[in-house]
This record gives structure tokens, sequence and C-alpha cells, in this order.
């Protein structure tokens, strides 16, 4: 067996740009090409110091399911030829779940929606609001959170938000402003992604990153300390080339030629992913806390999308963050995407990690390119 060198040797940070052809009667004009397709050479990620506060609101329960199928490193490995152990050492993914054949998103969404219900003690005629952090919707149209409304038997506005793996944090900032405005009286809020489905089997530079998962968590008003003492959510769609499915939307329609070439799975750029998402982590974690006047010692628990062990780790040395106020579920369900974050959150406070008036940052980043970081008081 070969050592392999997989996803983070994957180019730089560039896209093709197409023409304008000249009108004529006999030949249509094509669309033009948007800013963010073309080249450019500007910085992607420009570090911005708008945040916010939102208090009074408070995350009432939470829930969380994974599929039963684990995939485990030595299966990979033996699939695509690494020295054994070499996954783990690289990204510290040891194993991660994907779906049955006939499980999807909504299924997953559904499983995990149910456990933080019942936890909360609240029913489907409950819920007011219903808000779904996915980049793996089940069909184009319609949202997954709608698949989801329908199944539990809710009265709700139901919506998704593509924000990729800061999905959850996105779902969570908009439910809490519902919340805190009075316009909503209980929202549930789900992060939840089947990733083995858009990954493509055969690249054996990004398929073992990933595994599919969902969290829910129940958003209802709180006490006026509790809630997102700060909050930063971010965007820079400069970086789409580092992040993307190609082929399968308006501008590039699946045809074919695009699905034999595996066009419409998930690309990846892992070595300026890497390096743009420990600045993401590192930069927007100490402006949340610099702008509240805390540290990191005054943080219970760090909460940080789990993409890679050495993007955690990296970031935590930074900052000089304790290992023990860090809880990391890597290792079992690899990166869940949207469902990263809520899935930690619920098995830290299972574990007796997370309790009333404790302080959690939290701290997602992924395509698009997004990030969102929030302070929230428990």
């Amino acid at each position: 067996m070969h050592q392999a060198s997989p996803h983070l040797q994957l180019g730089n940070v560039e896209s093709s740009t197409s023409t304008l052809p000249v009108p004529s009667e006999d030949r249509p004009v094509r669309p033009r090409p948007l800013k963010s397709l073309q080249k450019s050479s500007r910085k992607v990620f420009n570090v911005s110091p708008r945040i916010n506060t939102l208090l009074g609101v408070q995350i009432n329960a939470t829930g969380a399911y994974t599929p039963e199928r684990v995939v485990t490193n030595a299966e990979l490995e033996r699939r695509y030829g690494f020295e054994p152990g070499w996954i783990e050492q690289r990204t510290g993914i040891v194993e991660r779940r994907y779906c049955a054949p006939d499980q999807s998103t909504c299924y997953l969404s559904v499983e995990a929606a149910r456990r933080a219900m019942d936890k909360a003690g609240v029913t489907p005629a409950d819920i007011d609001l219903l808000i779904v952090g996915t980049v793996t919707p089940d069909y184009s149209c319609p949202s997954v959170a709608c698949l989801v409304q329908d199944e539990l038997g809710i009265d709700a506005p139901a919506f998704d938000i593509q924000a990729a793996c800061s999905g959850f944090i996105y779902g969570l900032s908009t439910a809490s402003q519902f919340v805190a405005t009075g316009n909503s009286k209980v929202a549930l809020v789900i992060g939840a992604d089947a990733m083995s489905r858009i990954v493509n089997p055969e690249d054996q530079r990004t398929a073992p990153l990933f595994g599919d998962g969902a969290g829910a968590s129940i958003v209802t008003a709180g006490d006026p300390h509790q809630g997102l003492m700060c909050y930063q959510l971010g965007a820079d769609g400069g970086g789409l080339s580092m992040l993307k499915r190609p082929k399968g939307g308006t501008l590039h329609p699946l045809c074919a030629a695009d699905l034999e070439n595996g066009e419409h799975f998930l690309l990846m750029d892992g070595r300026n992913v890497f390096k743009w998402a420990v600045r993401a982590l590192t930069d927007t974690i100490d402006l949340v806390l610099s702008k509240t006047g805390m540290s990191v010692h005054d943080v219970d628990l760090f909460v940080m999308h789990q993409a890679n062990i050495r993007i955690i780790n990296y970031a935590m040395d930074q900052l000089g963050i304790p290992r023990d106020k860090i809880y990391v579920n890597l290792h079992k369900y690899g990166n869940t995407s949207a469902a990263s974050i809520p899935l930690v959150l619920d098995e830290a406070q299972a574990e007796g990690r997370i309790n009333r008036g404790d302080t959690i940052l939290m701290s997602g980043f992924g395509a698009g390119l997004t990030w969102g970081t929030a302070l929230f008081r428990w």
C-alpha cells in the first residue's frame, strides 16, 4: 500500500472566465459571467468589525440524530490505498455515518427534531417557526423545512438557509430575531446535511472527510441575560472557487456529460480552504471576545465546526484556548456541515458540559464563503 496525499493538495484558487459572444440573430447571447466566477487577485475573507447582540432568548432543548451505518477509516484506507492511520493523522477523523438508501436530509432532520421536541416538552402545535440550515436539500424545491413541517404536522412558516457549514449559526441568529421581537414563541432550528450524497465517492481527497447527521434546537424567550451576547455573521462570495458544486444550478444545468464526469459533486480546494478556515476561526473569535471585553478563560465551552482537528488545534494554540475548554466529536462523525455544531451541543449538554448560565462560544465556517461566530449565554 502506498501513502496518498489527498485533500490538502488541490491547487490555486482560480476560475476560468468565458467570453461574451457578439450578438446576432442566429447566435443567442450567453449570460455574462458573474464577477465571483472571474479571476480575482483580492484576498478572500476580509475581516469586518460588524457585530451584534441579541439577548432575551434561550435554547430550551437540543436533539440529534446520526444514521446507523458506520464507515470506518479502515474501510476507506483499503478502498483508496492509504497507509493505515493516515486519515486520522491528517484529519482527526476515525469514522463517519452514512445515510441508508431510503434516508435523506429530511429524514435526519425529522429524527433530530423529534428528540429536541421531546426534551423540551413541546408538541408540533406549539412550534410557530421552522428553519433548516442545509446544503443538501432533498429537492431543489420545495425546501427541506417544508418537508419536515409536513412530516411533523407543524403549522408554521418554514424555510431553509443555505450557508453550508455556517448554516446552524445563521439559523439560530435568524430564529432568535423572531423570538426576541415576540413574533415567535417556539422556534425549531435544525442543522442537517447528508454530505455522503454530494461528495464524489471516487475522490480520495474529499470523500473521507464528510459524514451525515442532524441536530436540532428549540429556541424560546429567555431571561434578559440569556442569548446572543455577541455574534458576527459574515460572507465573502469571492471564495466561490474554493468550495462549490460546479454543475446543477441555473448557470450550468445538469446534462448527461456532467453526470458522467462527476461535475455535480462537491469540489474543494483543500489547501486554501484550510488556510482560510484557520483565519476565519481565529479572527472572528478574537473579535467577538474583544468586543465583549472577555478572554478565552471567561468562556465555559468552545463549540467549533468539526471540519479538521488540525484547524481546531491551530486555532486553539493561536488563541491560547485550554484543551479542556473545547468539545470535539469529529472523530465519530467527520465533517457533517450544518449538523456539526448542533451535534456537539446535544452531546455536550447530555454529558453535563453545558448548564444554565454557561457562556458558550460557537463558530462555524464553510462554503459561500460564510462564517458565523456567536458568544451565547445558555
